[in-house]
């Protein structure tokens, strides 16, 4: 049986890259009879035409048939969710009033949308939970289906570790703020930073680049003249690049925030390939870039554990199995 994929318009634009894009490419590219859909405008607030594009996109599809909605098409406009003929099937890759304080009349919309759908697919237990409670929602009927990730090449490190990377578009949530605020208390050391995403920041410190979103040749080149992944969000409902610098054997300092720990995981014997600071806080986050810099044995064994971690990050093939148990 068919199965339909409502893409965001623009999810394969290079100058808007999202781990939400890649998450719905790969699915949409693995998953086994689909259809893709493309619904062009801007979401989560569609204009009119976008919104008249997605009824009919609907009423082309089947009745009865399984139609995955990526959610920034789906929350914001929960008639057209409720009214559908389909069985609608929610992907949730952060929830709309959690992007920023502008976005908190889309929350009773969003509940509405995910009521009305038949199941909701989130990105990690935590998220799970965050919906759930959120929305008040079934239990049964929200799914945790992990990004997956691709096999790539280990990174050589560097003997001093001063290659510091941080790959997420420029926002408040991201928290690319407090590194920057974490950076000016480092002076002393030897390093330079890379950020990597859409958005513009004001810098003055000739060892910070801004380069701007990356295509995937540019992104994996940027990954292996690295050394260590910092993922400073206050936000962040999995941290796909996370998995993408551990794939590489990048060690990450990243934030005690909802999926970042899953996506970081451990070894073994417990011992995380990195470490994880309170969000919003540059003091613990300069402490920690610190410790990495001078700390000749720490580098090694968060480079070892970085190592035994590559060697059990789930693969895409998993993230569409379980999305494919939901649709059975």
């Amino acid at each position: 049986m068919t199965v339909y994929f409502v893409l965001p318009g623009g999810v394969d634009d290079p100058a808007r890259p999202s781990g939400g894009n890649r998450y719905d490419r790969a699915v949409c590219d693995r998953l086994p009879d689909v259809c893709e859909i493309a619904v062009p405008g801007t979401w989560p607030r569609p204009s009119p035409s976008s919104l008249a594009a997605l009824r009919s996109a609907l009423d082309d599809i089947p009745e009865m048939s399984d139609v995955v909605i990526d959610g920034l098409v789906a929350c914001g406009v929960p008639e057209v969710v409720e009214k559908a003929r389909q069985r609608v099937i929610v992907i949730v890759h952060l929830p709309l009033g959690d992007e920023s304080a502008a976005a908190a009349d889309l929350v009773p919309l969003e509940r509405r949308a995910l009521h009305a759908a038949a199941a909701v697919v989130v990105t990690s237990e935590q998220a799970a939970e965050r919906v759930i409670s959120l929305h008040d929602l079934p239990r049964a009927t929200v799914h945790v289906a992990p990004p997956g990730v691709d096999p790539a090449p280990p990174a050589s490190p560097s003997p001093g570790g001063g290659r510091l990377l941080c790959v997420a578009a420029i926002s408040p949530r991201k928290g690319q703020d407090v590194l920057l605020a974490a950076l000016a208390e480092l002076s002393d050391l030897e390093w330079r930073c890379t950020f990597a995403g859409a958005g513009t920041l004001e810098i003055g410190d000739p060892r910070i680049r801004v380069v701007g979103p990356l295509g995937a040749d540019a992104l994996d080149a940027a990954y292996a003249d690295a050394d260590l992944l910092v993922l400073p969000s206050r936000a962040e409902t999995y941290g796909m690049v996370v998995t993408e610098a551990l794939a590489r054997a990048l060690p990450v300092i990243g934030t005690r925030v909802s999926g970042v720990p899953e996506a970081l995981g451990a070894t073994r014997d417990g011992l995380l390939p990195g470490v994880l600071v309170a969000p919003g806080d540059p003091a613990a986050l300069a402490a920690a870039i610190r410790d990495w810099l001078t700390d000749p044995d720490l580098r090694e064994r968060w480079r070892a554990a970085a190592r035994e971690r590559r060697a059990t990050l789930r693969g895409w093939d998993e993230t569409v199995r379980r999305i494919h148990e939901v649709l059975r």
